[in-house]
């Protein structure tokens, strides 16, 4: 099977997040999972100042952009390239070109494979960040972010929470 590498997409600008759940719709609708495996818009955290108070916001790191972690062939470049709001991929001509792990790193995209021992559906215990000393059972599991997804009660209710794989240990 080939393999996975990040691509990068130019939009129209102030359309990326558009584009990405377009995207995610289509990768549904044609059971592209396997094959189209996330769809990003990498953010940064900036303080603005307005009027005399500083606010944090979130902004795009780079507009008109979108980051596409996918196996390509044919099947996914056409999906790819007839999303509206699309207008190619970066790369020479019409020859996308994969991002290289250096051009990656400064974006959060981990590439190196973690091991775990622990599934989905395994008892775990959070050991470190906000939800420290929290049990709970591993709901869904993202190799590519390196989190886990487990199920917290908060004000009397179950609520999924997203935690580093190195912030937890199984039961």
């Amino acid at each position: 099977m080939a393999e996975a590498n990040w691509y990068v997409v130019h939009t129209y600008s102030g359309y990326e997040n558009k584009v990405k759940a377009n995207i995610e719709k289509t990768i549904e609708n044609r059971h592209l999972e396997e094959e189209i495996l996330e769809v990003r818009v990498p953010m940064q955290d900036v303080v603005e100042v307005k009027n005399g108070a500083k606010k944090n916001v979130q902004k795009k790191m780079f507009p008109g952009y979108v980051l596409i972690n996918m196996i390509m062939n044919d099947d996914t470049w056409y999906v790819v390239r007839n999303t509206r709001g699309v207008t190619g991929f970066v790369g020479p001509g019409s020859k996308p070109v994969p991002l290289t792990e250096m051009e990656m790193r400064p974006l959060g995209i981990k590439t190196e494979n973690i091991s775990v021992d622990f599934k989905q559906g395994d008892t775990i215990a959070v050991i470190a960040g906000v939800w420290k000393d929290t049990i709970g059972a591993v709901q869904r599991m993202d190799y590519g972010k390196q989190t886990a997804t487990i199920n917290v009660e908060l004000f009397g209710r179950e609520t999924p929470v997203e935690i580093s794989f190195a912030e937890i240990k199984k039961m």
